[in-house]
């Protein structure tokens, strides 16, 4: 039974690095090195932000030992994702999943470039999921949510790598060696794939910023029973001069929603902050001092 097992196991496995390794890519810079993945025709590569770092080309190395120079279409340090763009041809893209449809136990294989071992492969399982990996700009600080917490073996150089499912279906991108068996992989997701394809064709992505901290915190029981809704988010900070203030929102305030979605936490508000509401009027519902109250408030764009 074990060595049936095992046979199952490993064919699982060599099946998707075989699949999957061709599309993976070790890719050089001028102050780092790390690995990318073709997830779009016409040599459009993903990898993670902190990879690149302000370098804007470099050159890219495949399991066939073709070499291709790239430049750097966009990059995105608030969810740790770039594109690049190699300049000729460059293998068929990956197939792309969905992380969200991930169970923990699930087996995965992570396929990069550790320590600059092109087409390097280990395999695990999702050992958790709903991880949050916090990320800082210069000016901005964001949280990268649902990210894949797994024990496959990552090294320095995995980052910006593949994370495949059983099926040969990539749903993540290797972005973080957390502890010794601890790696983290940024999800492709809804939300990652609308950052990808912003990158890949306006070479940044526009985020609205509203100027709260908050934390997740439960509702009263009479209001929690009256709405359907259990947690909402307390203000703990409001930023001097910045929407929410000029909204008259206040710290102490519990929001309930943001632009009429339900808010439980600062995720839920992070989702909606893109280049579309900047400008917009977004109606906020407040718990104050045992009140509802309605305001209005503006995003504006996020700098940096």
């Amino acid at each position: 039974m074990d060595s049936e097992a095992l046979d199952a196991y490993s064919q699982a496995v060599t099946t998707v690095a075989t699949e999957v390794t061709p599309h993976v890519a070790s890719v050089q810079l001028a102050h780092g090195s790390g690995s990318a993945v073709v997830f779009a025709d016409n040599g459009y590569l993903i990898t993670n932000a902190h990879v690149v770092g302000r370098d804007r080309q470099g050159r890219a190395s495949f399991s066939d030992g073709d070499e291709r120079p790239f430049d750097v279409i966009g990059t995105d340090p608030l969810s740790d994702l770039a594109v690049l763009r190699t300049r000729g041809d460059a293998p068929s893209p990956v197939r792309l999943g969905d992380a969200d449809k991930l169970v923990v136990g699930q087996l995965v294989v992570a396929i990069g470039s550790p320590l600059g071992l092109a087409g390097s492969v280990t395999a695990g399982v999702v050992s958790a999921l709903g991880r949050s990996l916090p990320v800082r700009t210069a000016r901005a600080g964001r949280v990268i949510e649902n990210v894949i917490q797994t024990d496959a073996a990552l090294n320095p150089g995995n980052s910006g790598g593949a994370l495949a499912d059983s099926a040969g279906r990539v749903i993540g991108v290797n972005t973080a060696v957390a502890g010794f068996g601890l790696g983290l992989a940024v999800p492709i997701n809804t939300t990652t794939r609308r950052i990808i394809d912003t990158l890949h064709i306006e070479g940044r992505v526009r985020r609205a910023y509203l100027g709260v901290v908050g934390v997740p915190a439960p509702l009263p029981d009479e209001v929690a029973e009256r709405t359907g809704q259990r947690a909402g988010l307390r203000v703990v900070e409001v930023v001097p001069d910045g929407p929410a203030q000029r909204a008259g929102l206040h710290a102490g305030d519990l929001v309930l929603t943001v632009g009429r979605e339900r808010v439980s936490d600062a995720q839920d508000i992070q989702r909606q902050l893109f280049g579309e509401v900047i400008g917009l009027r977004l109606p906020v519902t407040v718990l104050r001092n045992g009140a509802m109250v309605d305001v209005i408030a503006t995003p504006t764009e996020l700098d940096g």
